[in-house]
């Protein structure tokens, strides 16, 4: 397996993990204080695997959807290291990252994978365990009212804080809810990043892109959110 430094900022909690080095990944959640703790964590991290920052073959980012903070920081943390390093850069999608947590984690085929996005909205996506056992979209990623959603008939496991907030639109005899898994969390971006390694599809970190779903930054922060 390749070494690639794995990093998710882009919700309540962060995360730091090594993909040759997964035993000493790190996750907490610490609203807002994510730009402080990133750069420390990191160095930490490869400290505990042994490793140096040029010595990885790239860096994979949760590049959203989630917190607009909280998706730039991961940003630029990303591509600063990337410079200092001349690494490639990979994004993964924080939703795809909850599906690969639950098809890691339990035998379930199909996942549905959501962030609660505020003003009454989710980002959502669903998703089917693929031949490698990886997380494959089986749809958009979108961000949508609760109520507005049309689930599916298969069964599929839900994971993520738009669910939990918003249990009752997920209560169906089809559905699974997985309390345990309510952030992304980078140590299951492994298997993704690896994979797009592999074929590819990197970029240089002055094209590291955030994907923020929904289009507009407008509303008001809520008290400990980022």
């Amino acid at each position: 397996m390749s070494n690639i430094l794995l990093i998710d900022a882009a919700t309540e909690a962060l995360s730091v993990a090594v993909s040759c080095d997964l035993k000493n990944a790190h996750f907490e959640v610490c609203p807002q204080q994510h730009s402080q703790k990133m750069l420390p964590l990191v160095d930490s991290i490869l400290n505990s695997a042994n490793t140096k920052l040029k010595a990885l073959d790239a860096i994979a980012f949760g590049r959203g959807p989630g917190s607009f903070t909280g998706v730039r920081v991961g940003v630029s943390v990303t591509q600063g290291l990337a410079y200092a390093a001349n690494l490639t850069v990979i994004g993964v999608s924080n939703l795809q990252m909850m599906a690969q947590q639950a098809f890691d984690t339990t035998e379930a085929d199909y996942a549905i994978a959501t962030i609660d996005a505020r003003m009454g909205e989710i980002y959502y996506a669903e998703f089917k365990r693929d031949e490698n056992n990886l997380a494959a979209f089986m749809s958009n990623e979108m961000v949508i009212k609760p109520e507005e959603l049309t689930l599916p008939e298969y069964d599929a496991v839900v994971v993520g804080t738009g669910c939990q907030t918003y249990k009752v639109h997920f209560e169906a005899t089809n559905l699974t809810i997985l309390d345990e898994i309510t952030l992304p969390n980078a140590r299951f971006m492994a298997t993704l990043a690896e994979r797009e390694l592999i074929e590819g599809n990197t970029v240089v970190a002055a094209d590291a892109q955030p994907v923020y779903v929904r289009d507009t930054v407008t509303w008001k922060k809520l008290p400990g959110r980022e």
